[in-house]
């Protein structure tokens, strides 16, 4: 079983077909669908065979219900308190280039401000995105669920989600944060494992993009190439990696990374 804790947004992913022109029209395509890397990471999971939980604040507005219902329809299965209105939403400008700028608001998902142990319940792994470190409460609470899952005898993996999420709170006191929840396993791309700096984690996986991934621990360093696809969009690809990783190993990440980037928006198919 693996727990995700964070976010359950509404991802709404543009493909842009040139480059935004000011005052007047610039087409593209766009996608509606459930996102939040937490979720992102629980739905992919679910979809390579796993078993998955979503750990969250969710609300009972028309979004939250259809975003709940999709991670459900999905084989996820769903925790944590409600609320009456607030789902979040991200807008992800993804260019003809590749780049992407993502346009966040979380909404709700920062108001987490406790952890039931039941929901974590038969957690083997609990997976904390770096955005569910940075803001308050859900920082707080974060930190309490890895000392529950641990003590269940679980291990605590990390994504460092992004650089801005790492400048949120400040280089130094995020690295102590992290430091605290003692990580087994640590995700990163290069920007942000080069700010982080020295990750100190029995394993750490490096994402690449389309170069692949590097995977660090026990004294050793292996370089893995991406698998050949035809790259629609990137977002999400990151979250489809880590997926695979926790349940299969890298083969398994590679291919679900390579499986995202052929499609629109970070959700399987």
């Amino acid at each position: 079983m693996i727990c995700t804790l964070g976010d359950l947004l509404l991802d709404v992913v543009v493909r842009l077909d040139g480059p935004i022109a000011e005052d007047t029209d610039t087409y593209g395509r766009t996608r509606v669908a459930p996102g939040g890397q937490a979720a992102n990471v629980a739905a992919w999971v679910a979809a390579l065979g796993g078993r998955s939980r979503f750990v969250g604040v969710r609300a009972r507005d028309a979004a939250g219900r259809m975003l709940a219902d999709e991670l459900t329809r999905r084989g996820v299965e769903v925790a944590g308190p409600e609320v009456d209105e607030g789902t979040g939403t991200v807008v992800s400008l993804a260019r003809p280039d590749g780049r992407r700028t993502m346009l966040t608001d979380r909404g709700a998902s920062p108001s987490l401000d406790r952890v039931d142990s039941d929901w974590l319940a038969g957690c083997s792994t609990l997976h904390v995105p770096a955005y569910s470190l940075v803001r308050s409460p859900i920082g707080a609470a974060s930190l309490e669920a890895a000392s529950l899952a641990r003590a269940a005898g679980a291990r605590v993996s990390v994504d460092l989600s992004g650089t801005s999420a790492i400048e949120e709170l400040g280089v130094e006191r995020f690295r102590r944060t992290l430091a605290g929840i003692a990580p087994d396993l640590v995700f990163a791309n290069e920007d942000e494992a080069r700010l982080a700096g020295e990750l100190a984690a029995p394993v750490v996986v490096v994402k690449r993009g389309a170069r692949g991934c590097v995977v660090r621990g026990r004294g050793e360093e292996q370089a893995y190439e991406a698998l050949p696809a035809e790259v629609v969009d990137t977002t999400g690809a990151g979250d489809a990696l880590a997926a695979g990783f926790l349940i299969g190993g890298v083969e398994l990440g590679l291919e679900a990374a390579a499986r995202c980037v052929a499609r629109m928006g970070a959700f399987p198919p």
